[in-house]
Order: C-alpha cells, then sequence, then structure tokens
C-alpha cells in the first residue's frame, strides 16, 4: 500500500458514506477469491487501513475504529482496495493471516448456508478451526 502526502484525501471523497459517514466493506482472500468478511469502513478507517496496510474498519458497537486481529492476531494485511459502479461498497482484497477471519473460529464469517430440501434451514457449511476461547483475551 502506498500512503498519499498529508491533505491527499480526495480519494475518500469520492466514496458515498451512509447519513452516518459509514460504508459497506467487503474483505475478500486475495488467494481463494472467497468473500470471507463484512463490516463497515469510514474515512479515518480507510485512511488507517492504507497507512498500515492492515485492514482497519469501524465498529458500530464499540463505537471507534476495530483493527482487525487487534486481539486475536488474525490481522488482515491489504493487497487491493477497490470501489464499486455506485461508490458505495469497498472491496479489501486482504491476505487473511492465520487463515481465521470469523470471531467463531472459522475461515470466513460466511458459514451457513440456506437449504431448501425437506424445510427452510440455515445449515454450517464450514468447521471451526480455532476454539475462539482460544484466541480473544
Amino acid at each position: 500500500m502506498q500512503t498519499p502526502s498529508a491533505g491527499q484525501d480526495a480519494w475518500l471523497d469520492e466514496i458515498v458514506y451512509d447519513e452516518h459517514g459509514l460504508v459497506p466493506g467487503i474483505a475478500q482472500d486475495v488467494s481463494t477469491d472467497k468473500v470471507i468478511m463484512f463490516a463497515f469502513l469510514n474515512r479515518e478507517s480507510l485512511r488507517e487501513t492504507l497507512r498500515t496496510g492492515n485492514a482497519t474498519y469501524w465498529s458500530r458497537s464499540r463505537g471507534r475504529l476495530w483493527r482487525k486481529g487487534e486481539e486475536s492476531g488474525h490481522v488482515q494485511r491489504v493487497r487491493e482496495i477497490r470501489l464499486d459502479c455506485d461508490g458505495d461498497v469497498v472491496l479489501l482484497r486482504v491476505e487473511q493471516v492465520g487463515g481465521i477471519a470469523c470471531h467463531t473460529g472459522r475461515e470466513r464469517c460466511f458459514y451457513r448456508r440456506l437449504e431448501t430440501e425437506g424445510g427452510v434451514r440455515w445449515v454450517e457449511t464450514d468447521p471451526i478451526l480455532k476454539d475462539p476461547e482460544s484466541i480473544y483475551k
């Protein structure tokens, strides 16, 4: 990642933020193309992501920046940042350190698939790779 000079925030102005100053962010594993996570970003988190090269999101529940992996060590090294055609969704193509993106200890947060045979229900498709109790302090 290349850090722009101070005051070079024009790239942030091209993003369409919601009324809370947030934009949806999708994390995609750069080696497998799997969508591994969704979170919100704001101007500050995007600036920090670009500055450090590691994914930083805005945590609505914490009301602060959330540096992915700050507790678990499972950081996301950002390899590419993309903006969708409408400018209202950001795609972070990342290297997921440790292979775990989800707080449940799974590779990705999208581990449930909707099944429709024999009734409509969610089915867990991905295994827990590491017990969350051993990941978070």
